[in-house]
């Protein structure tokens, strides 16, 4: 199992309303050593986003352990169906690196093997996606086994990439808002979780929307992973000491993501794009990806364009039953602008 670091920093569905379906309990962690194990593979992370509710499919080979892939069960009204759990953004295989003496068939045959494998394991759903990380390579086996394979996409700035080569690679109106916001606001870590909670959850208040992840799912992600070490919050101060902005941020050994933000109403334009830069500068210095973590909309998307990073695709995976697809189809044509089921990244 993959041990994350300790990076010290001075960051829908068709139906709503799911309902966990009653599993065995949570499956022995994950033990396969690869570069694709995220954070969000991590046992604990799937505990508390699943409410202890996901299985571990496995590919075993005597005493080793070949592949696994853990996968989330719930209930939407009549529909069983298996998504992306709140807050975790990728899952996928997780499939041991075959050793093949440089023959790239044999590798890419062994990946598709174990892929398969793990694929047979999966229960019926009536709808099933997930979405991969850029380094996991096996959508294909998904789409050999009658899964409809689909592109998002993510910024990454690569931790080669030094602090100056990163400023410059700033579209001028980011860096622009940038030096505005630090002549005006000072960065620092806020002080607890419960801080960064409720600062949270006032300025949804504030706009009179709730929380799409989960209260209580957030709480106890946002505090697991400040008391594990995993991650951190970052606020931006006004005057007075008030807090105008924050962001929360996650890493394990590969990458640090930014995850989670919220600002008040009228706060500086260019504090949370101060934020980002002062995690993407400590992303550099410890030698990690830092990933943008997707976006949902153009404007997000331009948003993000501004920091210059490289676009990274990630590749759904999604199969559905029949009638689930049907009824997909009948509410978009009753409903106008009703979401697509489970699109969380364009």
């Amino acid at each position: 199992m993959t041990t994350v670091r300790d990076h010290t920093l001075p960051r829908e569905y068709l139906m709503r309303g799911p309902t966990v379906v009653q599993s065995r309990a949570a499956p022995v962690p994950l033990s396969v050593q690869s570069p694709v194990h995220s954070i969000f593979h991590e046992p604990w992370w799937l505990d508390i986003a699943t409410g202890g509710h996901w299985n571990l499919a496995k590919v075993v080979r005597g005493k080793e352990v070949l592949g696994e892939m853990p996968y989330y069960t719930a209930r939407m009204g009549m529909w069983r169906v298996s998504h992306l759990p709140p807050l975790t953004r990728t899952l996928g295989p997780v499939i041991k690196p075959f050793d093949a003496d440089g023959n790239v068939a044999h590798a890419q045959h062994h990946r598709l093997s174990i892929a398969s494998q793990l694929i047979e394991q999966l229960p019926t759903f009536d709808s099933f996606f997930q979405l991969f990380d850029p380094r996991v390579e096996d959508a294909l086996a998904f789409a050999l086994e009658g899964f409809t394979v689909s592109a998002r996409y993510t910024f990454q700035i690569a931790p080669d990439c030094t602090i100056e080569q990163a400023w410059a690679r700033l579209h001028s109106k980011t860096r622009n808002v940038i030096r505005s916001a630090e002549r005006k606001l000072t960065v620092a870590p806020i002080a607890t979780p419960s801080e960064f909670l409720q600062f949270y959850e006032a300025n949804l208040h504030e706009r009179s929307r709730t929380n799409a992840y989960g209260t209580s799912v957030m709480r106890q992600l946002v505090n697991a992973f400040v008391e594990r070490k995993a991650g951190h919050l970052l606020g931006a101060y006004g005057e007075g000491g008030r807090l105008i902005a924050a962001i929360g941020l996650v890493w394990d050994e590969h990458a640090m993501y930014y995850l989670l933000s919220s600002r008040t109403l009228g706060a500086h334009a260019g504090s949370i794009s101060l934020l980002i830069w002062t995690a993407l500068q400590h992303a550099i210095e410890q030698k990690l990806t830092f990933d943008f973590d997707g976006f949902s909309s153009p404007a997000t998307f331009n948003f993000l364009d501004g920091f210059g990073g490289t676009l990274k695709q990630r590749l759904g995976v999604e199969r559905q039953s029949t009638l689930y697809s049907v009824a997909r189809t009948l509410k978009r044509r009753m409903v106008p602008g009703a979401a697509s089921g489970f699109a969380p990244n364009l």
